[in-house]
């Protein structure tokens, strides 16, 4: 299946700012993508709307790792899939240049509870991105038990349109 996911370079730099502010104790941000979806043959187009960054309270303590969603957090971000009908994906950053991947800690839990979102909006594949500070690399639970595709290409809708490879 080819992936497709587009985003654009105003939005992009929105979510790009919010991860980079500090937290009072969290090492790093995180937040989740609103985005419609559209599927024709062995091709899924994913176009990204809205972000919604966790809220300071939704942090816990957890020395290890970088940031740790509260339930309250998740049950939020899953309650914006089901009313809008949304394709989620839990987004953070890892910063750098050139395509991220997701470390350890990421696939252990993204798997974790990224297939919750399809149990409650089954509407929608749902997934998982990490960005750089030039790229982005993800991952689509499109039910849950099938196999969790990468999204192929990237696409930065501005001028000029910035598109990557990431799968």
């Amino acid at each position: 299946m080819n992936i497709r996911f587009k985003i654009t370079r105003a939005l992009l730099a929105t979510i790009r700012i919010d991860l980079q502010r500090p937290h009072p104790f969290a090492h790093e941000r995180v937040g989740f993508i609103a985005a419609g979806m559209a599927a024709a043959h062995d091709e899924l187009l994913i176009l990204a709307r809205a972000y919604q960054p966790v809220r300071d309270d939704e942090y816990l303590r957890d020395s290890s790792v970088g940031a740790m969603m509260s339930a309250e957090a998740i049950r939020r971000a899953r309650q914006w899939a089901m009313n809008d009908r949304a394709a989620i994906f839990h987004v953070h950053t890892h910063g750098g240049l050139g395509v991220p991947g997701f470390s350890g800690t990421d696939i252990r839990e993204n798997a974790k509870f990224i297939p919750n979102f399809v149990s409650v909006a089954p509407h929608s594949a749902h997934g998982a991105i990490v960005l750089s500070d030039t790229a982005a690399f993800g991952q689509v639970w499109l039910d849950r038990k099938s196999p969790q595709p990468f999204i192929t290409v990237f696409s930065e809708v501005g001028t000029p349109i910035r598109t990557w490879r990431a799968a």
